[in-house]
């Protein structure tokens, strides 16, 4: 079985999903997997994974910064006050992806995101479900899609008015934050978030 790591110029380890294309490598080495605390990284993290329900996440960090021109920097208090008009000019925007639910969802989110600053806020709220172990795969088939905590955490969002929040969706969410770590075994970047062994 082939582990799908490819080793580039530089001599480092990476999976075949990040060795070539350059956008991809930077994102793979400099920011995946990284611990992301705060409620605006977070909210943007998690607003960007459902924008890319259905898609590949190259076509996400290509439109990354058009998103936030389109939605303030993911700032959930401009967003919450977005009306039909502004959803209107959202769907006219090439820059960006043009689906009604997600950016509908968008705003929803950002409405969530404010209430739940009563209860210590999104961030903690995501990092709650961190679980007691991570996988360790050896190869890109063993790296799971989902977990019982993406499941544990899709439908407490839910509860507290998210949407787009699947578990799949927030299993990714959770490796994008660093809140479990994916990364290959023979990876250059397996356990350097400090959150986890290597």
């Amino acid at each position: 079985m082939s582990t799908g790591i490819i080793i580039g110029d530089d001599n480092l380890a990476r999976p075949a999903w990040a060795a070539t294309d350059p956008m991809m490598r930077i994102y793979y080495d400099t920011e995946w997997g990284m611990p992301v605390r705060d409620e605006h990284g977070v909210f943007e993290r998690l607003s960007l994974e459902a924008f890319q329900s259905g898609l590949s996440w190259a076509t996400i960090l290509r439109k990354r910064e058009n998103f936030r021109e389109a939605f303030a920097a993911f700032d959930p208090e401009v967003i919450e006050g977005f009306d039909e008009a502004k959803v209107e000019e959202l769907l006219g925007n090439a820059g960006i992806i043009r689906n009604r639910a997600k950016i509908l969802a968008t705003i929803k989110n950002a409405k969530a995101t404010i209430a739940l600053r009563e209860d210590g806020g999104l961030a903690e709220f995501v990092w709650a479900f961190q679980p007691d172990s991570t996988p360790t795969p050896s190869a890109i088939e063993e790296v799971p899609t989902t977990s019982p905590e993406s499941l544990a955490l899709s439908k407490a969002l839910k509860k507290r008015g998210f949407a787009f929040v699947g578990p799949t969706t927030m299993f990714a969410l959770m490796e994008a934050l660093g809140i479990v770590d994916t990364h290959l075994l023979g990876s250059h970047r397996r356990g350097t978030s400090g959150v986890w062994p290597a």
